[in-house]
């Protein structure tokens, strides 16, 4: 299984990065966690999207702007391309992405999304693929979800956007990469809301995690203060975050 980042900007895009967008391969079938502003261009520098078979399915961990809202140009790109045999992708997210999309793309006509998106809510335990994916519920103000993928004898979770949760840390048990977001530094911060680094570092070392990455690193942080908090609380490697990081499990 490798990971790349394609974006990995927290709340926004900033000028080095998109927001959160990460692509998953293996044994050529392919998955995007999340698809925030930005990504979609970037995105294209790994994959090329006017093939058929470029994608299996997209991921999405919550509606946030920052974590979904560039599948409306990815709508545009699959209804417009000059491709007609291609099926449709599996969407897997929350219970209002259709109709989040929808309004993102000013649509009252939900037929022509339905051609391109295949809707699936997260729930449990679901096969894409060769991919298994495992969704927990999260602790944010929407409907969100943290998410597991599995492959072979390889994993990786991804926090998505949460507070610190029971449910995160036994997803994660186990797993070869935590891709956790450190939204905060320090440990004065909103509950059910967001990770700080040192959230992330305590659950990826209590799940017995060995590689953590840190991301959705926003603009107003020290991200070399972001590091030295998680290293402080984590015994094995931790790394920020960057465009174009490639991890292969």
């Amino acid at each position: 299984m490798r990971l790349t980042v394609i974006g990995c900007a927290g709340s926004f895009p900033n000028a080095h990065s998109p927001a959160s967008c990460y692509l998953i391969e293996h044994d050529g079938h392919r998955l995007l966690l999340d698809l925030g502003n930005g990504a979609l261009g970037a995105l294209q520098r790994h994959l090329d999207l006017v093939w058929p078979g470029a994608l299996d399915a997209v991921v999405l961990s919550h509606c946030h702007v920052d974590h979904f809202v560039d599948m409306a140009s990815l709508y545009v790109q699959r209804h417009y391309a000059p491709e007609s045999t291609r099926e449709a992708l599996v969407v897997l997210g929350p219970s209002d992405a259709r109709a989040r999309i929808a309004a993102v793309y000013g649509m009252t006509e939900l037929g022509p999304l339905d051609a391109e998106f295949d809707f699936q809510v997260l729930q449990g335990v679901q096969r894409v693929g060769p991919f298994t994916i495992t969704s927990v519920p999260a602790a944010h103000p929407v409907e969100a979800y943290s998410v597991r993928v599995d492959v072979d004898d390889r994993s990786l979770v991804y926090s998505g956007d949460t507070g610190p949760n029971r449910e995160l840390a036994a997803l994660a048990e186990g797993a070869d990469i935590a891709l956790f977001e450190a939204s905060f530094v320090g440990d004065d911060n909103p509950p059910d809301l967001h990770l700080s680094a040192r959230d992330a570092a305590r659950i990826a070392h209590d799940s017995g995690v060995a590689h953590l990455v840190l991301t959705h690193l926003v603009a107003w942080n020290d991200d070399q203060q972001v590091l030295r908090e998680a290293q402080g609380a984590f015994s094995g490697r931790a790394v920020l975050a960057h465009p174009g990081m490639v991890i292969d499990l």
